[in-house]
């Protein structure tokens, strides 16, 4: 068995946040040692990603998380997911010369939902003021923050690209016409009078909730609604089309959407109800593969032996299978998901989990649905054979982007827990509007622009999003809080993470630090939608020996470096009340924080 680190999780009684960077934990930690609790603490972190890690998240994106809230006992799931806008036909698409959505510039844009869903997260289970819980931000987007060194690459990277294509991110980005250096300080003062603009307007109201509300009325449908639907009515933008391309969104649309709580999607397993979004997300293929997996003796297995590895991989290939077959948003699509996480859909499939790896795309089969899986299959049959590379987000200007979200977990001596992850708004993947600082997202790439399919294009719908937070409760007490960013990978790396630490005794820590493994074997959510069958990418920590059987058994193993896979965090808290918290320390730059 090859060996790893085995550190302790970070333990205490106070408060825990575990995020992606170390200046939004510590900025969650301050909220929480000023009289905030977990909620407050999750929105003040997050709103810091939006600042310190702009290639990957922004005031413009999406969020989806679960929560937990002490006083009520089970978990939420806040959608801020935004809807296509309503001139977002295939029709129209069609007619620009497109068979899919492109991965960048406007044609990719949604209606923005992670202001919205940040305060209705605030107004509902926060107890500190706006001000309080912006503050941080706006500091650090006015004075500036030592940037990450992969925040100047992809700025230098996209610097000819800005030039040439999107001159208000050239300005953004490189004033005066120089990427930022990790050894300077990275500034967006637009961002900070956007901000400041709207708290002003928050300030005309009474009373907390009231400038919440106020504050949501300003982005939403105020004046910042205004830029962005000024900007787009008279800009055409480059994008991996390789064509110039108008935006369909608009300021009435932004006005018409706002976020929204609804019950999640939850499975049993060993003791443990897992909490994830519903359909619309990927998540429920963390909650079918564990449906699978509650028939077979994990516990036997070596966490890190090619019989776990195998196995695992062969039970996700079978739910993101259903993925591409059954998901997509229910309020417009009949979407089969109690009989996708039942036991009687889970034990055939379980016998399709055979020695070997398969090869082939295999959703199953639900009676009413067949017509739908066989256009599907046939869909899917037709995009494989483009050969295109996968990307995630890709533009066609980059040989590959990898890496678009961030996730934050926090946890607080009350018992409150919130998993969250955000995303979207990348400075890479849309040009800036100038005049807010930040741009808009590009999830409506996860789309298709055939009809009749759950996951296509129309008015109104929720693209089938793949970020997925998790939350975990255990019927002792116990519960955590998990996830990572990765676009379709997110779930398999929690997956092996939750499976270690139920099965394996793996603390937080332990669980996170395992090497990892995922699947590519099913289309990807992002432009170019291509997949690579029996792609197996894991991490050298796992050993060679079993490298060389997972090989033997038919896995196409693409070997990486130890420590370059997933960026897991988890905050747990435990049926004594003792709070946990556990960071990835891949790229070394996730922390988790407590006392």
């Amino acid at each position: 068995m090859p060996t790893f680190t085995t550190r302790p999780e970070l333990a205490g009684c106070y408060g825990m946040v575990a995020s992606t960077h170390w200046i939004a934990s510590a900025v969650g930690m301050k909220m929480l040692e000023e009289g905030g609790n977990a909620f407050d603490a999750a929105v003040a972190a997050g709103l810091v990603l939006q600042v310190v890690e702009p290639h990957l998240c922004g005031p413009a994106g999406d969020l989806t998380a679960v929560v937990l809230a002490a006083a009520e006992g089970r978990p939420r799931v806040l959608c801020g997911q935004g809807t296509a806008p309503a001139a977002a036909t295939i029709a129209h698409y069609h007619a620009e010369g497109l068979r899919l959505i492109p991965g960048d510039g406007l044609l990719a844009t949604v209606i923005p939902g992670a202001w919205d869903a940040w305060m209705l997260l605030l107004r509902d289970y926060g107890r500190l003021p706006l001000e309080r819980v912006l503050g941080p931000a706006i500091w650090y987007a006015d004075q500036g923050h030592p940037p990450l060194a992969a925040v100047c690459d992809m700025i230098a990277g996209m610097a000819q690209f800005f030039e040439a294509h999107w001159s208000g991110s050239h300005r953004l980005w490189l004033p005066g016409g120089t990427a930022p250096s990790p050894r300077g300080r990275l500034r967006n003062p637009a961002l900070a009078r956007t901000w400041r603009r709207i708290l002003a307007a928050a300030g005309q109201a009474r009373g907390r909730v009231a400038q919440i509300e106020a504050a949501r009325a300003a982005f939403r449908g105020g004046f910042v609604a205004e830029a962005v639907d000024r900007f787009l009515a008279r800009t055409e933008a480059m994008d991996a089309s390789g064509m110039r391309h108008r935006g369909v969104l608009t300021g009435e649309d932004m006005a018409r959407w706002e976020a929204s709580w609804e019950p999640p999607a939850t499975v049993d397993y060993h003791g443990w109800t897992v909490a994830k979004t519903g359909p619309w997300g990927q998540g429920p293929v963390l909650l079918q593969s564990l449906a699978l997996l509650r028939g077979i003796d994990l516990a036997a297995m070596d966490p890190a032996g090619p019989d776990f590895v195998h196995t695992v991989a062969e039970a996700m290939k079978l739910a993101y299978a259903d993925r591409e077959a059954y998901y997509g948003d229910p309020a417009f699509t009949d979407v089969p998901l109690a009989t996708l996480l039942s036991e009687d859909y889970a034990a055939p499939r379980r016998t399709q989990i055979g020695a070997d790896a398969s090869l082939e795309l295999r959703p199953g089969r639900v009676p009413g649905f067949e017509a739908q899986r066989v256009a599907a299959l046939a869909l899917l049959d037709r995009q494989s054979a483009t050969g295109n590379a996968v990307y995630e987000p890709t533009m066609a200007h980059l040989s590959e982007v990898k890496g678009d979200t961030v996730h934050l977990d926090a946890v607080d001596g009350e018992g409150n827990m919130v998993s969250v992850t955000p995303s979207g708004g990348w400075l890479q993947s849309s040009p800036a509007i100038e005049d807010l600082g930040f741009c808009l997202n590009t999830r409506a790439q996860m789309f298709w622009l055939e009809p009749g399919l759950p996951a296509s294009l129309a008015p109104g719908k929720r693209p089938r999003t793949t970020l997925t937070p998790s939350l975990a409760l255990h019927q002792g007490g116990a519960a955590v809080a998990f996830g990572s960013p990765g676009g379709d990978q997110q779930d398999q790396w929690q997956l092996a993470f939750f499976l270690r630490h139920v099965h394996h005794g793996m603390n937080l820590q332990e669980a996170i630090d395992a090497p990892l493994f995922h699947s590519m074997h099913f289309p990807s959510s992002f432009f170019p939608r291509s997949c690579q069958p029996g792609r197996l990418v894991a991490e050298a920590g796992l050993g060679e020996a079993t490298l060389a059987l997972l090989r033997d058994r038919g896995h196409r193993v693409q070997q990486v470096d130890a420590w370059t896979a997933g960026r897991l965090t988890a905050a747990a808290r435990d049926a004594d009340g003792t709070l946990r918290a556990a960071a990835t320390p891949r790229l070394m730059q996730a922390y988790a924080v407590g006392r």
